[in-house]
């Protein structure tokens, strides 16, 4: 009877490991603060681009989202289909936001385009368009080719419902933890299996 005993508990044991392994796979995913910026405004015209310049270096996945930070009594934003982006027209959008803390979640791979809802700013650059997954942005700009001044607006619009991530191309650190903590684990269920 002890070996059933101990045979149960390590299967127990196994199978709320492989559960917490599911569990951990499934919540790498980032926040992505749009521009980097202080906020979603017109950019300077010394860097009307800046929005362009943001999305190539951007590597955006399933279960990412994207944070538009804006003050919700001068601005908001649109999301549009690709006409309507590139000839900046604002009506029937697809979706319409304008709480200034605008989050954008990432259900599905494909093309995204975004605006704001503003007259006139579309045509000052102020539009975005994402890639996810499949033929994403293959030509990354390094960091020193990213904007050092971004319009600003006073933070008074309300809090950030999340911290923003790193973007970094190292694991993140939680991956790291999970990696030492199965070696522990591992260490600790394979003595007991070998009886």
């Amino acid at each position: 009877m002890p070996f059933l005993r101990g045979f149960r508990f390590n299967l127990f044991l196994v199978s709320l490991f492989a559960t917490w392994v599911r569990i951990q796979t499934k919540v790498e995913s980032y926040q992505y603060k749009v521009g980097d910026l202080d906020s979603w405004g017109i950019p300077t015209s010394s860097n009307s681009k800046v929005y362009d310049k943001w999305s190539k270096y951007q590597n955006l996945k399933i279960g990412d989202s994207l944070l538009f930070l804006y003050p919700p009594s001068q601005d908001s934003l649109i999301q549009v289909t690709e006409e309507s982006y590139k000839s900046c027209n604002l009506k029937d959008p697809i979706l319409y936001m304008n709480n200034g803390n605008s989050l954008f979640n990432i259900t599905s791979e494909g093309e995204f385009y975004f605006t704001s809802a503003e007259s006139g700013h579309c045509q000052k650059h102020q539009k975005l368009h994402i890639t996810v997954g499949v033929g994403g942005n293959t030509d990354t700009l390094s960091p020193s080719s990213l904007p050092q001044s971004a319009p600003s607006y006073p933070t008074a619009f309300g809090d950030i419902p999340m911290s923003a991530s790193s973007t970094s191309s190292s694991p993140h650190p939680n991956s790291r933890f999970s990696f030492i903590l199965i070696g522990f684990f591992l260490c600790a269920l394979f003595p007991t299996l070998l009886r």
